[in-house]
C-alpha cells in the first residue's frame, strides 16, 4: 500500500503542498485532479523521490520514498514514473527502446514482452522506427510501454494521455488500464481528462488551494460534487436553488416555476448544449435541437439519485 501521510512541500518560501494524506490500495488507481498550480505534479514527484517532503512521510508496502537528501540514486526497482517529459533513446527504435530494461538472457521472452507491449499501445506497425521520427503522441505510447515492460509494483503518470489524438486516446486507455488491473499494478495518475479517470480510477483526489479539497470515489463524487470545481471536472453543470445538477439532469417542460431565457445553443453531436439566463445566473441544458436565442422556457431538473 501506498501511504501518503500529512506530507507537506515549500519550494523557497512559496508553500505548495500543505498536509496531504491519501491511501493507494495494491492494484488500485487513484486519480489526482486540480486545476493548474493546484500542486498534482509535485506530489508525484515526491511519491517518486525527486524532491524532498518538507513534512509529513511517504512509504510503499512500509519502505520509506526516501528523496534525494538521503538517496543518492533517484527512484526504486518497484516504482516507475512516466513524466511528461519522456526520457527516450531517440537513436534507437521503438522496441529498442520498450525493452531497454529488459533482461537479455532469455532473449524469446523479451521478444515475447515487447510484442506483448506494442499491442498494448498500438505501435505494432513502429516497431523497427527510430524514435526521433515518432510525433509527440507515439512518443508518450512508448514512454508508457517502457514504464511497464518489468511489471512494476507501482506507477506514476502525469497527465499520460496529454500527446495523444482523440482518435487513439479510447482503446488505448482501455488496453493501458487493462493490462495494469491484470498485473495487479497499483496507479497513480495526475490528469485534466475526466476521460482519464470516470471509468479506471478507484478513487479521486482533487487538490485545492495546496490542500485535499476532497477525496471519494468517481461515482461518489460524481453524484456529489459539493464544489465548483469538482462539478466543472465532470462537464456542464449549473447551480440551480442552491443544488448542483448536470446539463444532461435539466430538461424542457410545458409549464414549471423555473422559467429560464436562452443565450446560446452549442452543438455537440448527438444533441445541442443550450445555455440559459436564470435569475441573473446561467444555466445549462442539452436539448435535442437548436433553440433560439431569447426564447422563454420553461424547466425541470432530474436527479442523479
Amino acid at each position: 500500500m501506498l501511504s501518503i501521510t500529512n506530507v507537506s512541500f515549500s519550494y523557497k518560501e512559496r508553500l505548495v503542498l500543505n498536509s496531504i494524506s491519501v491511501f493507494v490500495k495494491k492494484g488500485d488507481c487513484l486519480s489526482i485532479v486540480g486545476g493548474s498550480g493546484s500542486g498534482k505534479s509535485t506530489l508525484l514527484k515526491l511519491i517518486f523521490g525527486k524532491m524532498d517532503v518538507s513534512s509529513g512521510s511517504i512509504t510503499w508496502g512500509g519502505q520509506s520514498i526516501l528523496g534525494p537528501k538521503n538517496k543518492l540514486v533517484v527512484g526504486h526497482d518497484f516504482m516507475k514514473y512516466v513524466a511528461q517529459e519522456f526520457d527516450l533513446m531517440p537513436y534507437i527504435s521503438v522496441a529498442e527502446n520498450i525493452g531497454a530494461f529488459l533482461s537479455n538472457f532469455f532473449p524469446e521472452k523479451k521478444k515475447t514482452r515487447i510484442e506483448e507491449l506494442l499491442k498494448v499501445v498500438e505501435l505494432e506497425d513502429f516497431s523497427t522506427t527510430k524514435v526521433q521520427f515518432l510525433s509527440g503522441g507515439q512518443k508518450q505510447r512508448v514512454a508508457l510501454a517502457r514504464a511497464i515492460a518489468r511489471k512494476p509494483e507501482i506507477i506514476l503518470l502525469d497527465e499520460p494521455f496529454s500527446h495523444i489524438d482523440n482518435f487513439k486516446k479510447q482503446s488505448l486507455r482501455k488496453k493501458f488500464f487493462g493490462f495494469l488491473k491484470s498485473n495487479n499494478i497499483a496507479c497513480v495518475m495526475a490528469t485534466h481528462d475526466k476521460e482519464d479517470v470516470l471509468p479506471y480510477a478507484d478513487n479521486i483526489l482533487v487538490l485545492e488551494s495546496h490542500r485535499v479539497l476532497i477525496e471519494g470515489s468517481p461515482a461518489q463524487l460524481y453524484n456529489n460534487p459539493k464544489y465548483p470545481l469538482v462539478a466543472a471536472f465532470f462537464g456542464d453543470y449549473s447551480i440551480i436553488n442552491n443544488a448542483f445538477c448536470y446539463a444532461h439532469q435539466v430538461f424542457l417542460v410545458e409549464k414549471s416555476s423555473l422559467k429560464a431565457v436562452t443565450k446560446q445553443a452549442f452543438y455537440r453531436g448527438d444533441f445541442f448544449l443550450i445555455e440559459a439566463e436564470y435569475m441573473g445566473s446561467l444555466i445549462y441544458f442539452n436539448h435535442e435541437s437548436r433553440i433560439p436565442e431569447n426564447t422563454n422556457v420553461y424547466l425541470k431538473v432530474k436527479s442523479l439519485s
